[in-house]
């Protein structure tokens, strides 16, 4: 089993530096979690931009904005398009009502107020919150999506419980004592750890014998997939 700084090393070198994504702030980074459904990061990205250009990422301009413009928008982002558009007002009456208007404040809250806060939004629970506040600046722990965990489970840090959100907390636990403490560094291994499991460590059909990491990991060896 690797060290996990080995792991990210081994992956920065398959992957090459990962890319952020264009969300700046806590408003930014809640309607880009909501942008669209099932879908690749590029159309992500286009119904992203499509609402700065066309509305504006802030509040008030999306609260007010009429169907005509947020409903095409919304529908380059996957199925129930009327209900993403829901979702967008939703998260806008939020931050003007209960953050007047400004959902940076939360940054100024202790994280665990932070958290709750966040998890006010649609699609926002704890690993969202978290990894909002990471994009932020405010790191604890190292967060991880669906994939960054698979991934992490098949090298043997967690173990896969009942519930999604016990098997998260498992993987929490076990890292904590191989973090760094610098925010860049846990912001990088968040987003390796997740193009590894999107690219070749899938939840079908993961590509063991292309993987980099194929000769440390227990999942690897159990199944035996690094087998000619």
């Amino acid at each position: 089993m690797y060290e996990f700084k080995q792991v990210i090393t081994r992956l920065r070198q398959e992957y090459g530096e990962p890319t952020l994504p264009p969300a700046k702030g806590p408003f930014e980074l809640v309607i880009w979690e909501n942008a669209c459904y099932l879908l690749p990061d590029d159309r992500r990205l286009e119904v992203f931009e499509a609402l700065r250009r066309r509305v504006g990422l802030n509040a008030e301009s999306i609260l007010t904005a009429t169907d005509e413009v947020l409903l095409p928008i919304a529908k380059r982002g996957g199925m129930c398009p009327e209900e993403r558009v829901f979702r967008w007002r939703e998260i806008a009456a939020t931050t003007l009502n209960e953050f007047k208007g400004n959902l940076d404040t939360v940054l100024a809250m202790p994280h665990a107020k932070a958290k709750k806060a966040l998890k006010q939004f649609p699609a926002i629970g704890d690993p969202g919150a978290e990894k909002i506040l990471l994009f932020c600046g405010l790191a604890s722990g190292l967060p991880v999506d669906s994939n960054g965990l698979r991934v992490l489970i098949r090298l043997g840090w967690g173990r896969t419980q009942k519930s999604y959100a016990a098997t998260y907390r498992s993987a929490q636990t076990a890292l904590i004592p191989l973090l760094s403490s610098h925010k860049e560094r846990l912001v990088e291994a968040h987003l390796l750890l997740r193009e590894h499991g999107k690219t070749l460590c899938k939840f079908e059909r993961p590509l063991c014998q292309q993987c980099p990491l194929a000769d440390g990991c227990s999942y690897t060896e159990e199944s035996g997939r690094n087998r000619a």
